[in-house]
């Protein structure tokens, strides 16, 4: 008889793993996820896309409310599963977590021990990291700081922003979540404590809050630019524009340029053009802004952002 496994997941990030499981011949039982919740302007209920796409592949589905209900815990045993395989979902109670006979598995989207927490992929690019992965490994006590099983590195383009890292780091996750459960059902996985790890611990990865977001153009261009890529596409770094005589308005910079000009400003914030492109000036250097997404409307160019405001010589982001 076939091994069978329940996984837990929630975000886009989770259905790749999910396909790439059932790709590979395994037996997931059921999915777990959010229960649905309102979304978009209308506020209606939205199912979550790891729910969507077990619909679509026909699997059982429960969404509990509280991973503590016991009546969630008769449901989880009646499937009789191995192995839980967790990949962007909620922290679970030991109740949940020690319930199958080979343990719960989770993939992180970083090199284990370092960003631990709920934002590796963001936290990775605004830190200015030039490499990251994806790490597997079981769930034992606090987040993220159970026994290493695999582990998969890649390069961070300089340029690259965190929904294109996403994108490729739950790829690699998928891929590497098969090789470990493969590994772990065959009984040839030796799983490493992370206290006795050679790696770096260097920085924990907690969620994005507004104030992470906000942009202090007193700091360095490329800090800057680091800043901008990690929370782009969303939820972005954002500034004020400040004109005479008009309210100040929010501002998400979505994608820029740093310029290594070695200047040291005073009036860092302030805008100015050279040739048709747009630049800020920094603490040290100046960042060229590539595009922008003004309060209340689409993201755009800057070219269109000047062809649409004009002068901008009056103009500081705060």
């Amino acid at each position: 008889m076939s091994k069978k496994i329940i996984f837990m997941g929630t975000p886009a990030f989770a259905t790749a793993s999910l396909e790439a499981l059932i790709n590979a011949g395994f037996t997931i039982s059921a999915v777990v996820t959010a229960p649905d919740r309102p979304a978009g302007r209308g506020r209606q209920l939205r199912a979550s896309d790891v729910k969507q796409r077990a619909l679509e592949l026909g699997l059982p589905v429960l969404q509990p409310e509280k991973l503590k209900d016991p009546a969630f815990h008769a449901e989880l045993d009646k499937f009789r599963a191995d192995l839980y395989v967790v990949v962007a979902f909620r922290m679970l109670p030991a109740l949940v977590w020690e319930r199958p006979p080979l343990g719960t598995l989770n993939l992180h989207a970083s090199v284990l021990p370092d960003y631990r927490g709920a934002a590796p992929i963001n936290w990775a690019i605004i830190n200015g990291e030039k490499k990251t992965g994806v790490s597997t490994f079981f769930i034992q006590g606090e987040i993220d700081m159970g026994d290493l099983l695999l582990q998969s590195e890649t390069d961070i383009g300089p340029d690259e922003n965190a929904g294109q890292l996403h994108d490729r780091l739950k790829l690699m996750g998928a891929e590497l979540l098969v090789a470990t459960v493969k590994d772990i059902f065959d009984g040839t996985m030796d799983a490493v404590p992370q206290s006795g790890f050679a790696g770096g611990d260097r920085h924990a990865a907690p969620k994005i809050n507004t104030v992470d977001c906000r942009i202090p153009w007193e700091r360095d261009a490329k800090r800057l630019h680091d800043l901008v890529r990690g929370l782009a596409p969303s939820p972005g770094a954002w500034t004020t524009w400040n004109e005479p005589d008009r309210p100040a308005r929010q501002l998400k910079i979505l994608r820029t340029h740093p310029v290594k000009s070695g200047k040291n400003h005073t009036e860092y914030g302030r805008l100015y053009t050279d040739q048709g492109r747009l630049f800020v000036q920094c603490g040290t250097g100046e960042l060229e802004l590539l595009e922008l997404q003004m309060e209340g409307k689409r993201p755009m160019t800057a070219k269109d952002l000047l062809n649409g405001t004009g002068a901008v010589d009056q103009v500081v982001l705060r």
